[in-house]
């Protein structure tokens, strides 16, 4: 899962960050191509070829015909679709195809015109990105031959989409599938690269993935593949992918997108040219969109803890400082939702003045006033322990300084406080009248380890409920920026940032071993945003010699997700427990769904719960 991109002031250009010559937008890469030949009169199918890339990249071609079946005016990929209305016989070979202008084109929908230009392939993204390629006529000049014209229609639906995902990429080419031939009924990506450019139409389809702030959210054309408990389409593993999921943007006015949520549907049809960004791959550009029907999607709430259960949460609140305006929001979800837990493990808790670049590392001011804001609506007033980043070390937002933070009821809990720890010092494990103790608490884990280089390190601390001593770690793993996409030219594509989870797994594994070494049915809790997946190897690594468990796996499947990205719900944030704790079979797990779900969420993370009996 890739990073999310900055939000931009002007979501159109957002939207239209499609490929661009080079000269325009330096992350957009033209893919090499032979040298020029003379004109050539060609057809769409031609052009596109039964591979991804086309057989007449880099050259002039001419009288190119078709039906303009969708315009686009705005932003820095300006243009218009065009479709053949005599299509070949070769289900390979796509029959639509986007005509890069530059300037807003004056040609209208239904206009049949013919086109002269160059064939280009352009990598949104840019090369280093992995992405696809995706075919362009350049530089065109263009002939209206008649206006008000039929435009052809391909319908997408369950049963065109095939089950598979994607062929192995070819290993002579680094793994890339972009010389392969198309195979559209044998895999989904084959399929949907068939239809790039072509006009396409869905029926009523499930809202996947909510509204995002850049007016686009994902669907499903297949109902019932791998749906969660309410409505999305849960990522339960790399080598069963949700095929049936795509991208809707709209050709039409940004002010009167839908704002759906996850179990909406778009009703009716919903019709457009299929094109390729770097945002998510293919998708829907949509000319006509289906009405909006609402699911009636509510914010979830967990129950109390009971008298003698101890409530331990994990909650990313998003890179939360003290400029924001949603405190008042987070609060009502710590009280409300969350029921006050005993304990809670915040990440993105940004320093005193947020973004702003000036050597502060202090977050007292942005805690309190979370703190001030939990008591107003209700809840009790959490004491807090962290410890201050080395500043600029710790990756996320330049400036901000994001670190974990521990908040707990001194009416239920007790933190045991021990001198010592800072940015820099690692905080060990000794015996204390026979039981295991921290050498500082709050401490953090190893923190000149390579694996927490540019990365929140884990925050251990100790605390006490009933007499009984919980060893709580708070983690905040290194995101998947710089992974490649679900639609890449390379198959299976490079996971290249699990690389640093892994080895900041295999860290926080071996310091929970040397607490079980010293008290070998010690409780031990490790939570937080682990960016990773509870089947990926992270965990695995986590959970290495038994020595934790990642709790979120004793629910049912279709309730194990806790973030939703290009219409995948899947697991991020983790509570992971060790075996004294789940041997007592006593805890019960609850991911809280109050924002990944909501087009107007607060943070892009659900909360967790584990309420247990030490």
């Amino acid at each position: 899962m890739p990073s999310k991109p900055a939000q931009s002031v002007y979501s159109r250009s957002r939207l239209a960050a499609l490929a661009v010559t080079t000269a325009c937008c330096a992350t957009y890469a033209v893919v090499a191509t032979g040298p020029a030949h003379a004109a050539a009169t060609a057809a769409v199918h031609d052009i596109q070829g039964t591979t991804r890339t086309s057989p007449l990249a880099g050259q002039q071609v001419t009288g190119v015909a078709g039906v303009v079946t969708g315009v686009r005016t705005y932003g820095s990929s300006r243009g218009f679709w065009l479709q053949d209305t005599t299509p070949d016989d070769d289900p390979a070979t796509s029959e639509g195809v986007f005509v890069f202008t530059g300037s807003a084109p004056t040609v209208k929908v239904g206009d049949a015109v013919t086109v002269s230009g160059t064939v280009t392939e352009y990598v949104p993204g840019g090369a280093s990105s992995g992405n696809q390629s995706l075919t362009e006529i350049t530089k065109p000049t263009v002939a209206v031959v008649s206006s008000g014209n039929p435009v052809p229609v391909t319908k997408v639906d369950a049963t065109s989409v095939p089950a598979a995902y994607a062929p192995a990429g070819d290993p002579a080419a680094n793994g890339s599938v972009n010389a392969l031939p198309l195979r559209p009924a044998a895999y989904a990506l084959d399929y949907y690269e068939s239809l790039e450019g072509q006009n396409i139409r869905i029926g009523s389809s499930r809202v996947v993935t909510a509204t995002d702030p850049y007016a686009e959210l994902w669907v499903t054309v297949k109902p019932g593949e791998h749906p969660t408990a309410r409505g999305g389409a849960r990522y339960g593993s790399y080598a069963s992918q949700n095929t049936g999921r795509l991208q809707i943007q709209s050709l039409g006015a940004v002010a009167d997108f839908p704002a759906a949520n996850v179990g909406d549907v778009l009703t009716g049809a919903t019709e457009g040219p299929l094109d390729y960004n770097q945002f998510g791959g293919y998708t829907l550009v949509a000319r006509e969109l289906g009405a909006l029907k609402q699911s009636g999607l509510a914010r979830e709430t967990t129950r109390a803890q009971k008298s003698g259960e101890l409530a331990v949460a994990t909650y990313n609140v998003e890179n939360l400082d003290p400029t924001d305006a949603t405190f008042e929001e987070h609060a009502a979800a710590i009280v409300r939702n969350l029921k006050s837990p005993d304990i809670v493990s915040l990440e993105e808790i940004q320093d005193n003045n947020g973004a702003k670049n000036d050597g502060t590392v202090a977050a007292d001011v942005t805690v309190t006033k979370l703190i001030d804001a939990v008591v107003a609506a209700g809840g009790p007033r959490y004491d807090w322990r962290s410890i201050d980043p080395v500043d600029g070390s710790d990756g996320g937002e330049p400036g901000g300084n994001i670190r974990q933070v521990f908040l707990f009821n001194p009416e239920r809990v007790s933190f045991t406080d021990r001198a010592g720890g800072d940015a820099t010092t690692p905080v060990g494990v000794t015996r204390s009248h026979g039981k295991a103790a921290l050498t500082a608490s709050p401490g953090r884990i190893d923190p000149a380890n390579e694996a927490w280089k540019n990365s929140r390190k884990p925050l251990a601390g100790e605390f006490t409920f009933r007499g009984r001593t919980v060893f709580v770690i708070a983690n905040h793993f290194a995101s998947k920026g710089g992974d490649q996409g679900l639609t890449s030219q390379y198959q299976p594509p490079a996971r290249s940032s699990e690389t640093q989870r892994h080895a900041q797994a295999t860290a926080v594994n071996a310091f929970v071993k040397s607490v079980l070494k010293v008290e070998r049915n010690a409780d031990v809790i490790a939570l937080g945003d682990i960016n990773d997946f509870e089947f990926s190897g992270t965990a695995q690594r986590l959970e290495e010699g038994g020595a934790l468990w990642s709790a979120i796996k004793s629910l049912p499947r279709a309730e194990r997700y806790t973030y939703d990205y290009q219409g995948n719900s899947q697991v991020l944030d983790q509570i992971l427990i060790s075996p004294s704790i789940r041997k007592k079979a006593a805890f019960r797990y609850d991911s809280v769904h109050i924002n990944s779900e909501f087009h107007d969420q607060i943070s892009d993370h659900d909360p967790q719960v584990l309420r247990l009996r030490p």
